[in-house]
Protein backbone atom coordinates (compact mmCIF):
# COMPACT_ATOMS: atom_id res chain seq x y z
CA UNK A 1 0.00 0.00 0.00
CA UNK A 2 1.73 3.72 -0.80
CA UNK A 3 1.95 6.12 1.99
CA UNK A 4 1.31 9.33 1.54
CA UNK A 5 3.07 10.48 4.29
CA UNK A 6 6.89 10.81 3.94
CA UNK A 7 9.34 9.28 6.23
CA UNK A 8 11.15 10.73 9.01
CA UNK A 9 13.84 11.27 7.61
CA UNK A 10 12.35 12.71 4.42
CA UNK A 11 10.29 15.04 6.39
CA UNK A 12 13.35 15.99 8.26
CA UNK A 13 15.37 16.79 4.89
CA UNK A 14 11.94 18.60 2.90
CA UNK A 15 11.90 20.82 6.49
CA UNK A 16 15.50 21.41 6.34
CA UNK A 17 15.68 22.47 2.66
CA UNK A 18 12.12 24.62 2.95
CA UNK A 19 14.13 26.75 5.40
CA UNK A 20 16.69 27.44 3.25
CA UNK A 21 14.64 27.94 0.46
CA UNK A 22 12.47 30.50 2.62
CA UNK A 23 15.35 32.51 4.30
CA UNK A 24 18.14 32.08 2.00
CA UNK A 25 17.12 31.81 -2.07
CA UNK A 26 13.77 33.71 -2.00
CA UNK A 27 15.16 36.72 -0.72
CA UNK A 28 17.92 36.49 -3.53
CA UNK A 29 15.67 35.34 -6.38
CA UNK A 30 14.56 38.86 -7.69
CA UNK A 31 18.27 40.37 -7.87
CA UNK A 32 19.31 36.75 -9.16
CA UNK A 33 17.17 37.49 -12.08
CA UNK A 34 17.85 41.04 -12.44
CA UNK A 35 21.54 41.01 -13.13
CA UNK A 36 22.02 36.91 -14.17
CA UNK A 37 24.08 35.60 -11.76
CA UNK A 38 23.74 33.91 -8.38
CA UNK A 39 25.92 34.90 -5.87
CA UNK A 40 28.26 32.42 -4.91
CA UNK A 41 28.10 32.40 -1.07
CA UNK A 42 24.56 31.16 -1.92
CA UNK A 43 25.50 28.34 -4.11
CA UNK A 44 28.11 27.17 -1.21
CA UNK A 45 25.27 27.06 1.34
CA UNK A 46 23.26 24.92 -0.88
CA UNK A 47 26.19 22.56 -1.69
CA UNK A 48 26.70 22.52 2.21
CA UNK A 49 22.84 20.80 2.44
CA UNK A 50 24.74 17.58 1.05
CA UNK A 51 21.67 17.39 -1.29
CA UNK A 52 23.84 16.58 -4.05
CA UNK A 53 26.76 14.55 -2.55
CA UNK A 54 25.43 12.51 0.25
CA UNK A 55 24.17 9.57 -2.19
CA UNK A 56 27.99 9.56 -3.00
CA UNK A 57 29.08 5.74 -1.46
CA UNK A 58 30.98 6.09 1.66
CA UNK A 59 33.60 4.14 -0.01
CA UNK A 60 34.32 6.78 -2.30
CA UNK A 61 33.82 9.57 0.27
CA UNK A 62 30.27 9.99 0.51
CA UNK A 63 27.49 9.33 3.36
CA UNK A 64 25.50 6.39 1.13
CA UNK A 65 22.53 7.58 1.43
CA UNK A 66 20.30 5.27 -0.93
CA UNK A 67 18.89 7.77 -4.49
CA UNK A 68 15.38 8.07 -4.03
CA UNK A 69 13.06 9.40 -6.44
CA UNK A 70 10.20 10.32 -3.91
CA UNK A 71 12.91 12.21 -1.72
CA UNK A 72 14.32 14.15 -4.81
CA UNK A 73 10.82 15.49 -5.50
CA UNK A 74 10.23 16.49 -2.06
CA UNK A 75 13.71 18.27 -2.42
CA UNK A 76 13.40 20.30 -5.95
CA UNK A 77 9.44 21.40 -5.20
CA UNK A 78 10.90 22.99 -1.80
CA UNK A 79 13.85 24.60 -3.64
CA UNK A 80 11.70 25.79 -7.18
CA UNK A 81 9.42 27.56 -4.30
CA UNK A 82 12.56 29.63 -3.39
CA UNK A 83 13.47 30.39 -7.35
CA UNK A 84 13.40 27.84 -10.00
CA UNK A 85 16.82 28.94 -11.49
CA UNK A 86 18.51 28.27 -8.04
CA UNK A 87 17.05 25.08 -7.41
CA UNK A 88 18.26 23.86 -11.29
CA UNK A 89 22.02 25.39 -10.85
CA UNK A 90 21.95 23.86 -7.12
CA UNK A 91 20.69 20.61 -8.58
CA UNK A 92 22.98 20.31 -11.74
CA UNK A 93 25.72 18.43 -10.53
CA UNK A 94 23.27 15.46 -9.77
CA UNK A 95 22.81 15.44 -13.98
CA UNK A 96 26.24 13.93 -13.85
CA UNK A 97 26.75 11.92 -10.33
CA UNK A 98 23.76 10.35 -10.32
CA UNK A 99 24.21 8.18 -13.58
CA UNK A 100 27.63 7.67 -12.53
CA UNK A 101 26.28 6.34 -9.36
CA UNK A 102 23.31 4.16 -10.66
CA UNK A 103 25.05 2.98 -13.96
CA UNK A 104 28.89 3.58 -13.92
CA UNK A 105 31.60 0.83 -13.64
CA UNK A 106 34.08 0.85 -10.74
CA UNK A 107 36.77 2.58 -12.45
CA UNK A 108 34.33 5.46 -13.24
CA UNK A 109 32.90 5.66 -9.90
CA UNK A 110 36.87 5.76 -8.19
CA UNK A 111 37.44 8.55 -10.88
CA UNK A 112 34.62 10.59 -10.38
CA UNK A 113 32.69 10.68 -7.52
CA UNK A 114 35.49 11.18 -4.97
CA UNK A 115 35.65 14.95 -6.13
CA UNK A 116 32.33 15.44 -5.51
CA UNK A 117 32.56 14.49 -2.28
CA UNK A 118 34.48 18.16 -1.32
CA UNK A 119 33.27 20.93 0.79
CA UNK A 120 33.21 23.13 -2.20
CA UNK A 121 30.61 23.68 -4.98
CA UNK A 122 31.52 21.30 -7.86
CA UNK A 123 30.16 21.91 -10.94
CA UNK A 124 29.06 19.54 -13.67
CA UNK A 125 26.21 18.81 -15.69
CA UNK A 126 24.85 17.08 -18.65
CA UNK A 127 23.48 17.77 -22.45
CA UNK A 128 20.54 16.17 -23.30
CA UNK A 129 18.16 18.80 -25.59
CA UNK A 130 19.53 19.11 -29.33
CA UNK A 131 18.44 22.76 -30.95
CA UNK A 132 16.51 21.60 -33.87
CA UNK A 133 12.46 21.54 -34.65
CA UNK A 134 10.82 18.29 -33.49
CA UNK A 135 13.63 17.36 -31.39
CA UNK A 136 12.89 13.85 -29.86
CA UNK A 137 14.46 11.91 -27.23
CA UNK A 138 14.00 9.03 -29.08
CA UNK A 139 15.90 10.26 -31.82
CA UNK A 140 18.98 12.04 -30.66
CA UNK A 141 21.34 14.13 -33.39
CA UNK A 142 24.31 13.85 -32.07
CA UNK A 143 26.34 10.84 -32.72
CA UNK A 144 29.75 9.08 -31.27
CA UNK A 145 31.93 6.78 -33.74
CA UNK A 146 34.06 4.24 -31.95
CA UNK A 147 37.28 3.70 -33.27
CA UNK A 148 40.53 2.53 -31.97
CA UNK A 149 39.54 2.96 -27.94
CA UNK A 150 37.85 5.73 -28.19
CA UNK A 151 34.52 7.49 -29.51
CA UNK A 152 34.22 11.24 -31.63
CA UNK A 153 31.38 13.17 -30.78
CA UNK A 154 29.89 15.68 -33.06
CA UNK A 155 26.81 17.65 -32.77
CA UNK A 156 25.11 20.29 -31.41
CA UNK A 157 23.61 20.89 -27.94
CA UNK A 158 21.38 23.48 -25.97
CA UNK A 159 19.33 24.25 -22.74
CA UNK A 160 22.82 23.20 -20.84
CA UNK A 161 22.95 24.01 -17.21
CA UNK A 162 25.94 25.62 -15.94
CA UNK A 163 27.78 24.46 -19.11
CA UNK A 164 29.74 27.31 -19.06
CA UNK A 165 31.66 26.64 -16.07
CA UNK A 166 31.20 22.67 -15.35
CA UNK A 167 34.32 21.00 -15.16
CA UNK A 168 32.46 17.47 -16.72
CA UNK A 169 29.73 17.74 -19.01
CA UNK A 170 27.33 14.08 -19.59
CA UNK A 171 27.00 14.40 -23.13
CA UNK A 172 24.22 12.29 -24.35
CA UNK A 173 24.67 11.09 -28.30
CA UNK A 174 23.78 8.02 -30.58
CA UNK A 175 26.17 5.47 -31.39
CA UNK A 176 26.51 3.42 -34.52
CA UNK A 177 23.88 0.89 -33.32
CA UNK A 178 21.49 3.53 -32.61
CA UNK A 179 21.59 3.22 -28.59
CA UNK A 180 21.85 6.70 -27.13
CA UNK A 181 24.58 6.64 -24.36
CA UNK A 182 26.37 9.41 -21.93
CA UNK A 183 30.04 10.24 -23.08
CA UNK A 184 32.14 11.91 -20.07
CA UNK A 185 33.69 15.24 -21.62
CA UNK A 186 35.84 17.34 -19.65
CA UNK A 187 35.85 21.15 -19.66
CA UNK A 188 38.08 22.50 -22.22
CA UNK A 189 38.08 18.69 -24.16
CA UNK A 190 38.97 19.59 -28.09
CA UNK A 191 36.37 19.89 -30.15
CA UNK A 192 34.06 21.89 -28.36
CA UNK A 193 33.98 24.27 -30.58
CA UNK A 194 31.59 26.64 -29.15
CA UNK A 195 29.92 27.48 -25.80
CA UNK A 196 27.57 30.33 -25.87
CA UNK A 197 25.01 30.99 -23.02
CA UNK A 198 21.40 31.72 -23.77
CA UNK A 199 19.08 34.55 -23.71
CA UNK A 200 15.57 33.28 -22.39
CA UNK A 201 12.88 34.31 -21.56
CA UNK A 202 12.78 33.13 -17.71
CA UNK A 203 14.92 31.31 -15.80
CA UNK A 204 17.34 33.84 -16.20
CA UNK A 205 19.74 33.59 -13.03
CA UNK A 206 20.82 30.27 -14.76
CA UNK A 207 23.10 30.41 -17.32
CA UNK A 208 22.13 27.92 -19.88
CA UNK A 209 24.53 27.18 -22.58
CA UNK A 210 24.74 25.81 -26.13
CA UNK A 211 27.38 23.35 -26.87
CA UNK A 212 28.82 22.41 -30.61
CA UNK A 213 31.11 19.29 -30.78
CA UNK A 214 33.31 18.86 -33.76
CA UNK A 215 35.45 15.79 -33.96
CA UNK A 216 35.28 15.64 -29.82
CA UNK A 217 37.87 12.79 -28.75
CA UNK A 218 36.97 10.92 -25.62
CA UNK A 219 38.28 7.68 -24.36
CA UNK A 220 36.30 4.68 -24.66
CA UNK A 221 36.51 4.23 -20.94
CA UNK A 222 34.76 7.38 -20.45
CA UNK A 223 31.55 5.70 -21.97
CA UNK A 224 28.61 5.12 -19.79
CA UNK A 225 25.99 2.40 -20.93
CA UNK A 226 23.45 3.66 -18.83
CA UNK A 227 19.68 2.89 -19.17
CA UNK A 228 18.84 6.21 -20.73
CA UNK A 229 14.88 6.12 -20.87
CA UNK A 230 14.66 5.43 -16.93
CA UNK A 231 17.39 8.72 -16.07
CA UNK A 232 15.04 10.61 -18.08
CA UNK A 233 11.56 9.22 -16.76
CA UNK A 234 13.75 10.71 -13.53
CA UNK A 235 14.01 13.94 -14.93
CA UNK A 236 11.06 13.71 -15.71
CA UNK A 237 9.65 13.47 -12.55
CA UNK A 238 11.89 16.14 -11.21
CA UNK A 239 10.63 18.72 -13.30
CA UNK A 240 7.10 17.78 -12.59
CA UNK A 241 8.40 18.81 -9.27
CA UNK A 242 9.75 21.87 -9.66
CA UNK A 243 6.75 23.11 -11.73
CA UNK A 244 4.98 22.12 -8.38
CA UNK A 245 7.08 24.28 -6.68
CA UNK A 246 6.78 27.24 -8.67
CA UNK A 247 2.66 27.36 -8.94
CA UNK A 248 2.48 27.05 -5.22
CA UNK A 249 4.70 29.87 -4.55
CA UNK A 250 2.83 31.70 -7.47
CA UNK A 251 -0.60 30.12 -5.97
CA UNK A 252 0.16 31.17 -2.11
CA UNK A 253 1.36 35.02 -3.01
CA UNK A 254 -1.70 35.32 -5.15
CA UNK A 255 -4.05 33.92 -2.34
CA UNK A 256 -2.31 36.24 0.34
CA UNK A 257 -2.86 39.33 -1.80
CA UNK A 258 -6.42 38.52 -2.59
CA UNK A 259 -7.45 38.33 1.64
CA UNK A 260 -5.29 41.40 1.50
CA UNK A 261 -6.21 43.51 -1.24
CA UNK A 262 -9.57 45.08 -0.81
CA UNK A 263 -12.19 46.41 -3.65
CA UNK A 264 -15.83 48.02 -2.82
CA UNK A 265 -15.00 47.66 1.04
CA UNK A 266 -14.08 43.69 1.17
CA UNK A 267 -11.45 41.24 -0.03
CA UNK A 268 -11.24 40.25 -3.28
CA UNK A 269 -10.63 36.85 -1.86
CA UNK A 270 -14.51 36.86 -1.27
CA UNK A 271 -15.17 37.63 -5.01
CA UNK A 272 -16.56 34.36 -6.07
CA UNK A 273 -14.79 34.94 -9.75
CA UNK A 274 -11.44 35.05 -7.23
CA UNK A 275 -12.11 32.22 -4.90
CA UNK A 276 -12.81 29.82 -8.11
CA UNK A 277 -9.84 31.06 -9.65
CA UNK A 278 -8.14 30.25 -6.04
CA UNK A 279 -9.50 27.03 -5.61
CA UNK A 280 -9.15 25.94 -9.16
CA UNK A 281 -5.33 26.13 -8.46
CA UNK A 282 -5.21 24.75 -5.30
CA UNK A 283 -6.76 21.78 -7.17
CA UNK A 284 -4.17 22.14 -9.86
CA UNK A 285 -1.28 22.21 -7.95
CA UNK A 286 -2.57 18.85 -5.51
CA UNK A 287 -3.02 16.86 -8.65
CA UNK A 288 0.09 16.90 -10.08
CA UNK A 289 2.49 16.67 -6.87
CA UNK A 290 0.41 13.02 -6.89
CA UNK A 291 1.23 12.36 -10.14
CA UNK A 292 4.57 13.07 -9.67
CA UNK A 293 4.74 11.06 -6.36
CA UNK A 294 3.10 8.43 -8.16
CA UNK A 295 5.77 7.73 -10.34
CA UNK A 296 8.40 8.45 -8.17
CA UNK A 297 6.85 5.64 -6.37
CA UNK A 298 7.24 3.29 -8.94
CA UNK A 299 11.00 4.38 -9.74
CA UNK A 300 11.75 3.57 -5.89
CA UNK A 301 10.39 0.43 -6.68
CA UNK A 302 12.26 -0.66 -10.11
CA UNK A 303 9.56 -1.10 -11.96
CA UNK A 304 9.07 0.80 -15.53
CA UNK A 305 7.66 4.12 -14.62
CA UNK A 306 7.46 5.88 -18.08
CA UNK A 307 3.95 6.36 -18.61
CA UNK A 308 3.77 7.97 -14.99
CA UNK A 309 6.78 10.23 -15.47
CA UNK A 310 5.46 11.33 -19.13
CA UNK A 311 1.41 11.80 -17.61
CA UNK A 312 3.21 14.01 -14.39
CA UNK A 313 5.38 16.06 -16.81
CA UNK A 314 2.61 16.66 -19.50
CA UNK A 315 0.15 17.65 -17.14
CA UNK A 316 2.76 19.94 -15.07
CA UNK A 317 4.21 21.71 -17.75
CA UNK A 318 0.63 23.24 -18.88
CA UNK A 319 -0.36 23.15 -14.77
CA UNK A 320 2.50 25.73 -14.26
CA UNK A 321 1.62 28.06 -16.87
CA UNK A 322 -2.27 27.99 -15.94
CA UNK A 323 -1.53 28.71 -12.44
CA UNK A 324 1.16 31.40 -12.57
CA UNK A 325 -1.06 32.93 -15.34
CA UNK A 326 -3.76 33.29 -12.79
CA UNK A 327 -1.77 34.65 -10.19
CA UNK A 328 -1.13 37.35 -12.02
CA UNK A 329 -4.72 37.49 -13.19
CA UNK A 330 -5.81 38.10 -9.43
CA UNK A 331 -3.10 40.56 -8.72
CA UNK A 332 -4.38 42.93 -12.13
CA UNK A 333 -2.34 45.68 -12.65
CA UNK A 334 0.10 44.69 -10.09
CA UNK A 335 0.70 41.39 -11.58
CA UNK A 336 2.38 42.92 -14.10
CA UNK A 337 5.23 44.75 -12.39
CA UNK A 338 8.51 43.57 -11.32
CA UNK A 339 7.74 44.72 -7.63
CA UNK A 340 6.07 41.47 -7.25
CA UNK A 341 7.62 37.99 -7.99
CA UNK A 342 4.32 36.52 -9.88
CA UNK A 343 5.56 37.78 -13.26
CA UNK A 344 9.01 36.23 -12.84
CA UNK A 345 6.76 32.62 -12.03
CA UNK A 346 5.02 33.01 -15.19
CA UNK A 347 8.44 33.42 -17.02
CA UNK A 348 9.70 30.66 -14.95
CA UNK A 349 7.19 28.67 -15.10
CA UNK A 350 7.14 28.57 -19.12
CA UNK A 351 10.01 26.54 -19.45
CA UNK A 352 9.20 23.52 -18.09
CA UNK A 353 7.12 22.98 -20.99
CA UNK A 354 10.69 23.24 -23.00
CA UNK A 355 12.75 21.20 -20.98
CA UNK A 356 13.87 17.83 -21.02
CA UNK A 357 16.86 16.46 -18.59
CA UNK A 358 17.24 19.46 -17.22
CA UNK A 359 17.65 18.31 -13.56
CA UNK A 360 17.74 14.77 -11.85
CA UNK A 361 16.22 12.86 -9.15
Amino acid sequence: MVSFQPSEDQQLIRDTVASFAQEQIRPAAHEADETGAIPSALIQQGWGLGLVQSVIPEAHGGAGEPISAISGALVAEELAWGDLAIALHLLAPRLLLYPIILAGTPEQQQRILPAFGANQFRAATAAVMEPRFGFDLAQLSTTAQRSDGSFTLSGAKCFVPIGGSAEQVLVYARTSDGVASGFLVDKGAAGIVRIEREQNMGIKALETTEMDFDKCTVPAANQLACDFPALMNRSRVGLAALAVGVARAAFEYARDYAKDRKAFGVAIAQKQAIAFMLAEMAIEIDATRLLAWEAAWKIDRGEDATREAVLAKHYAASMVMKVTDNAVQVLGGHGYIREHPVELWARNGRGIATFEGLVMI
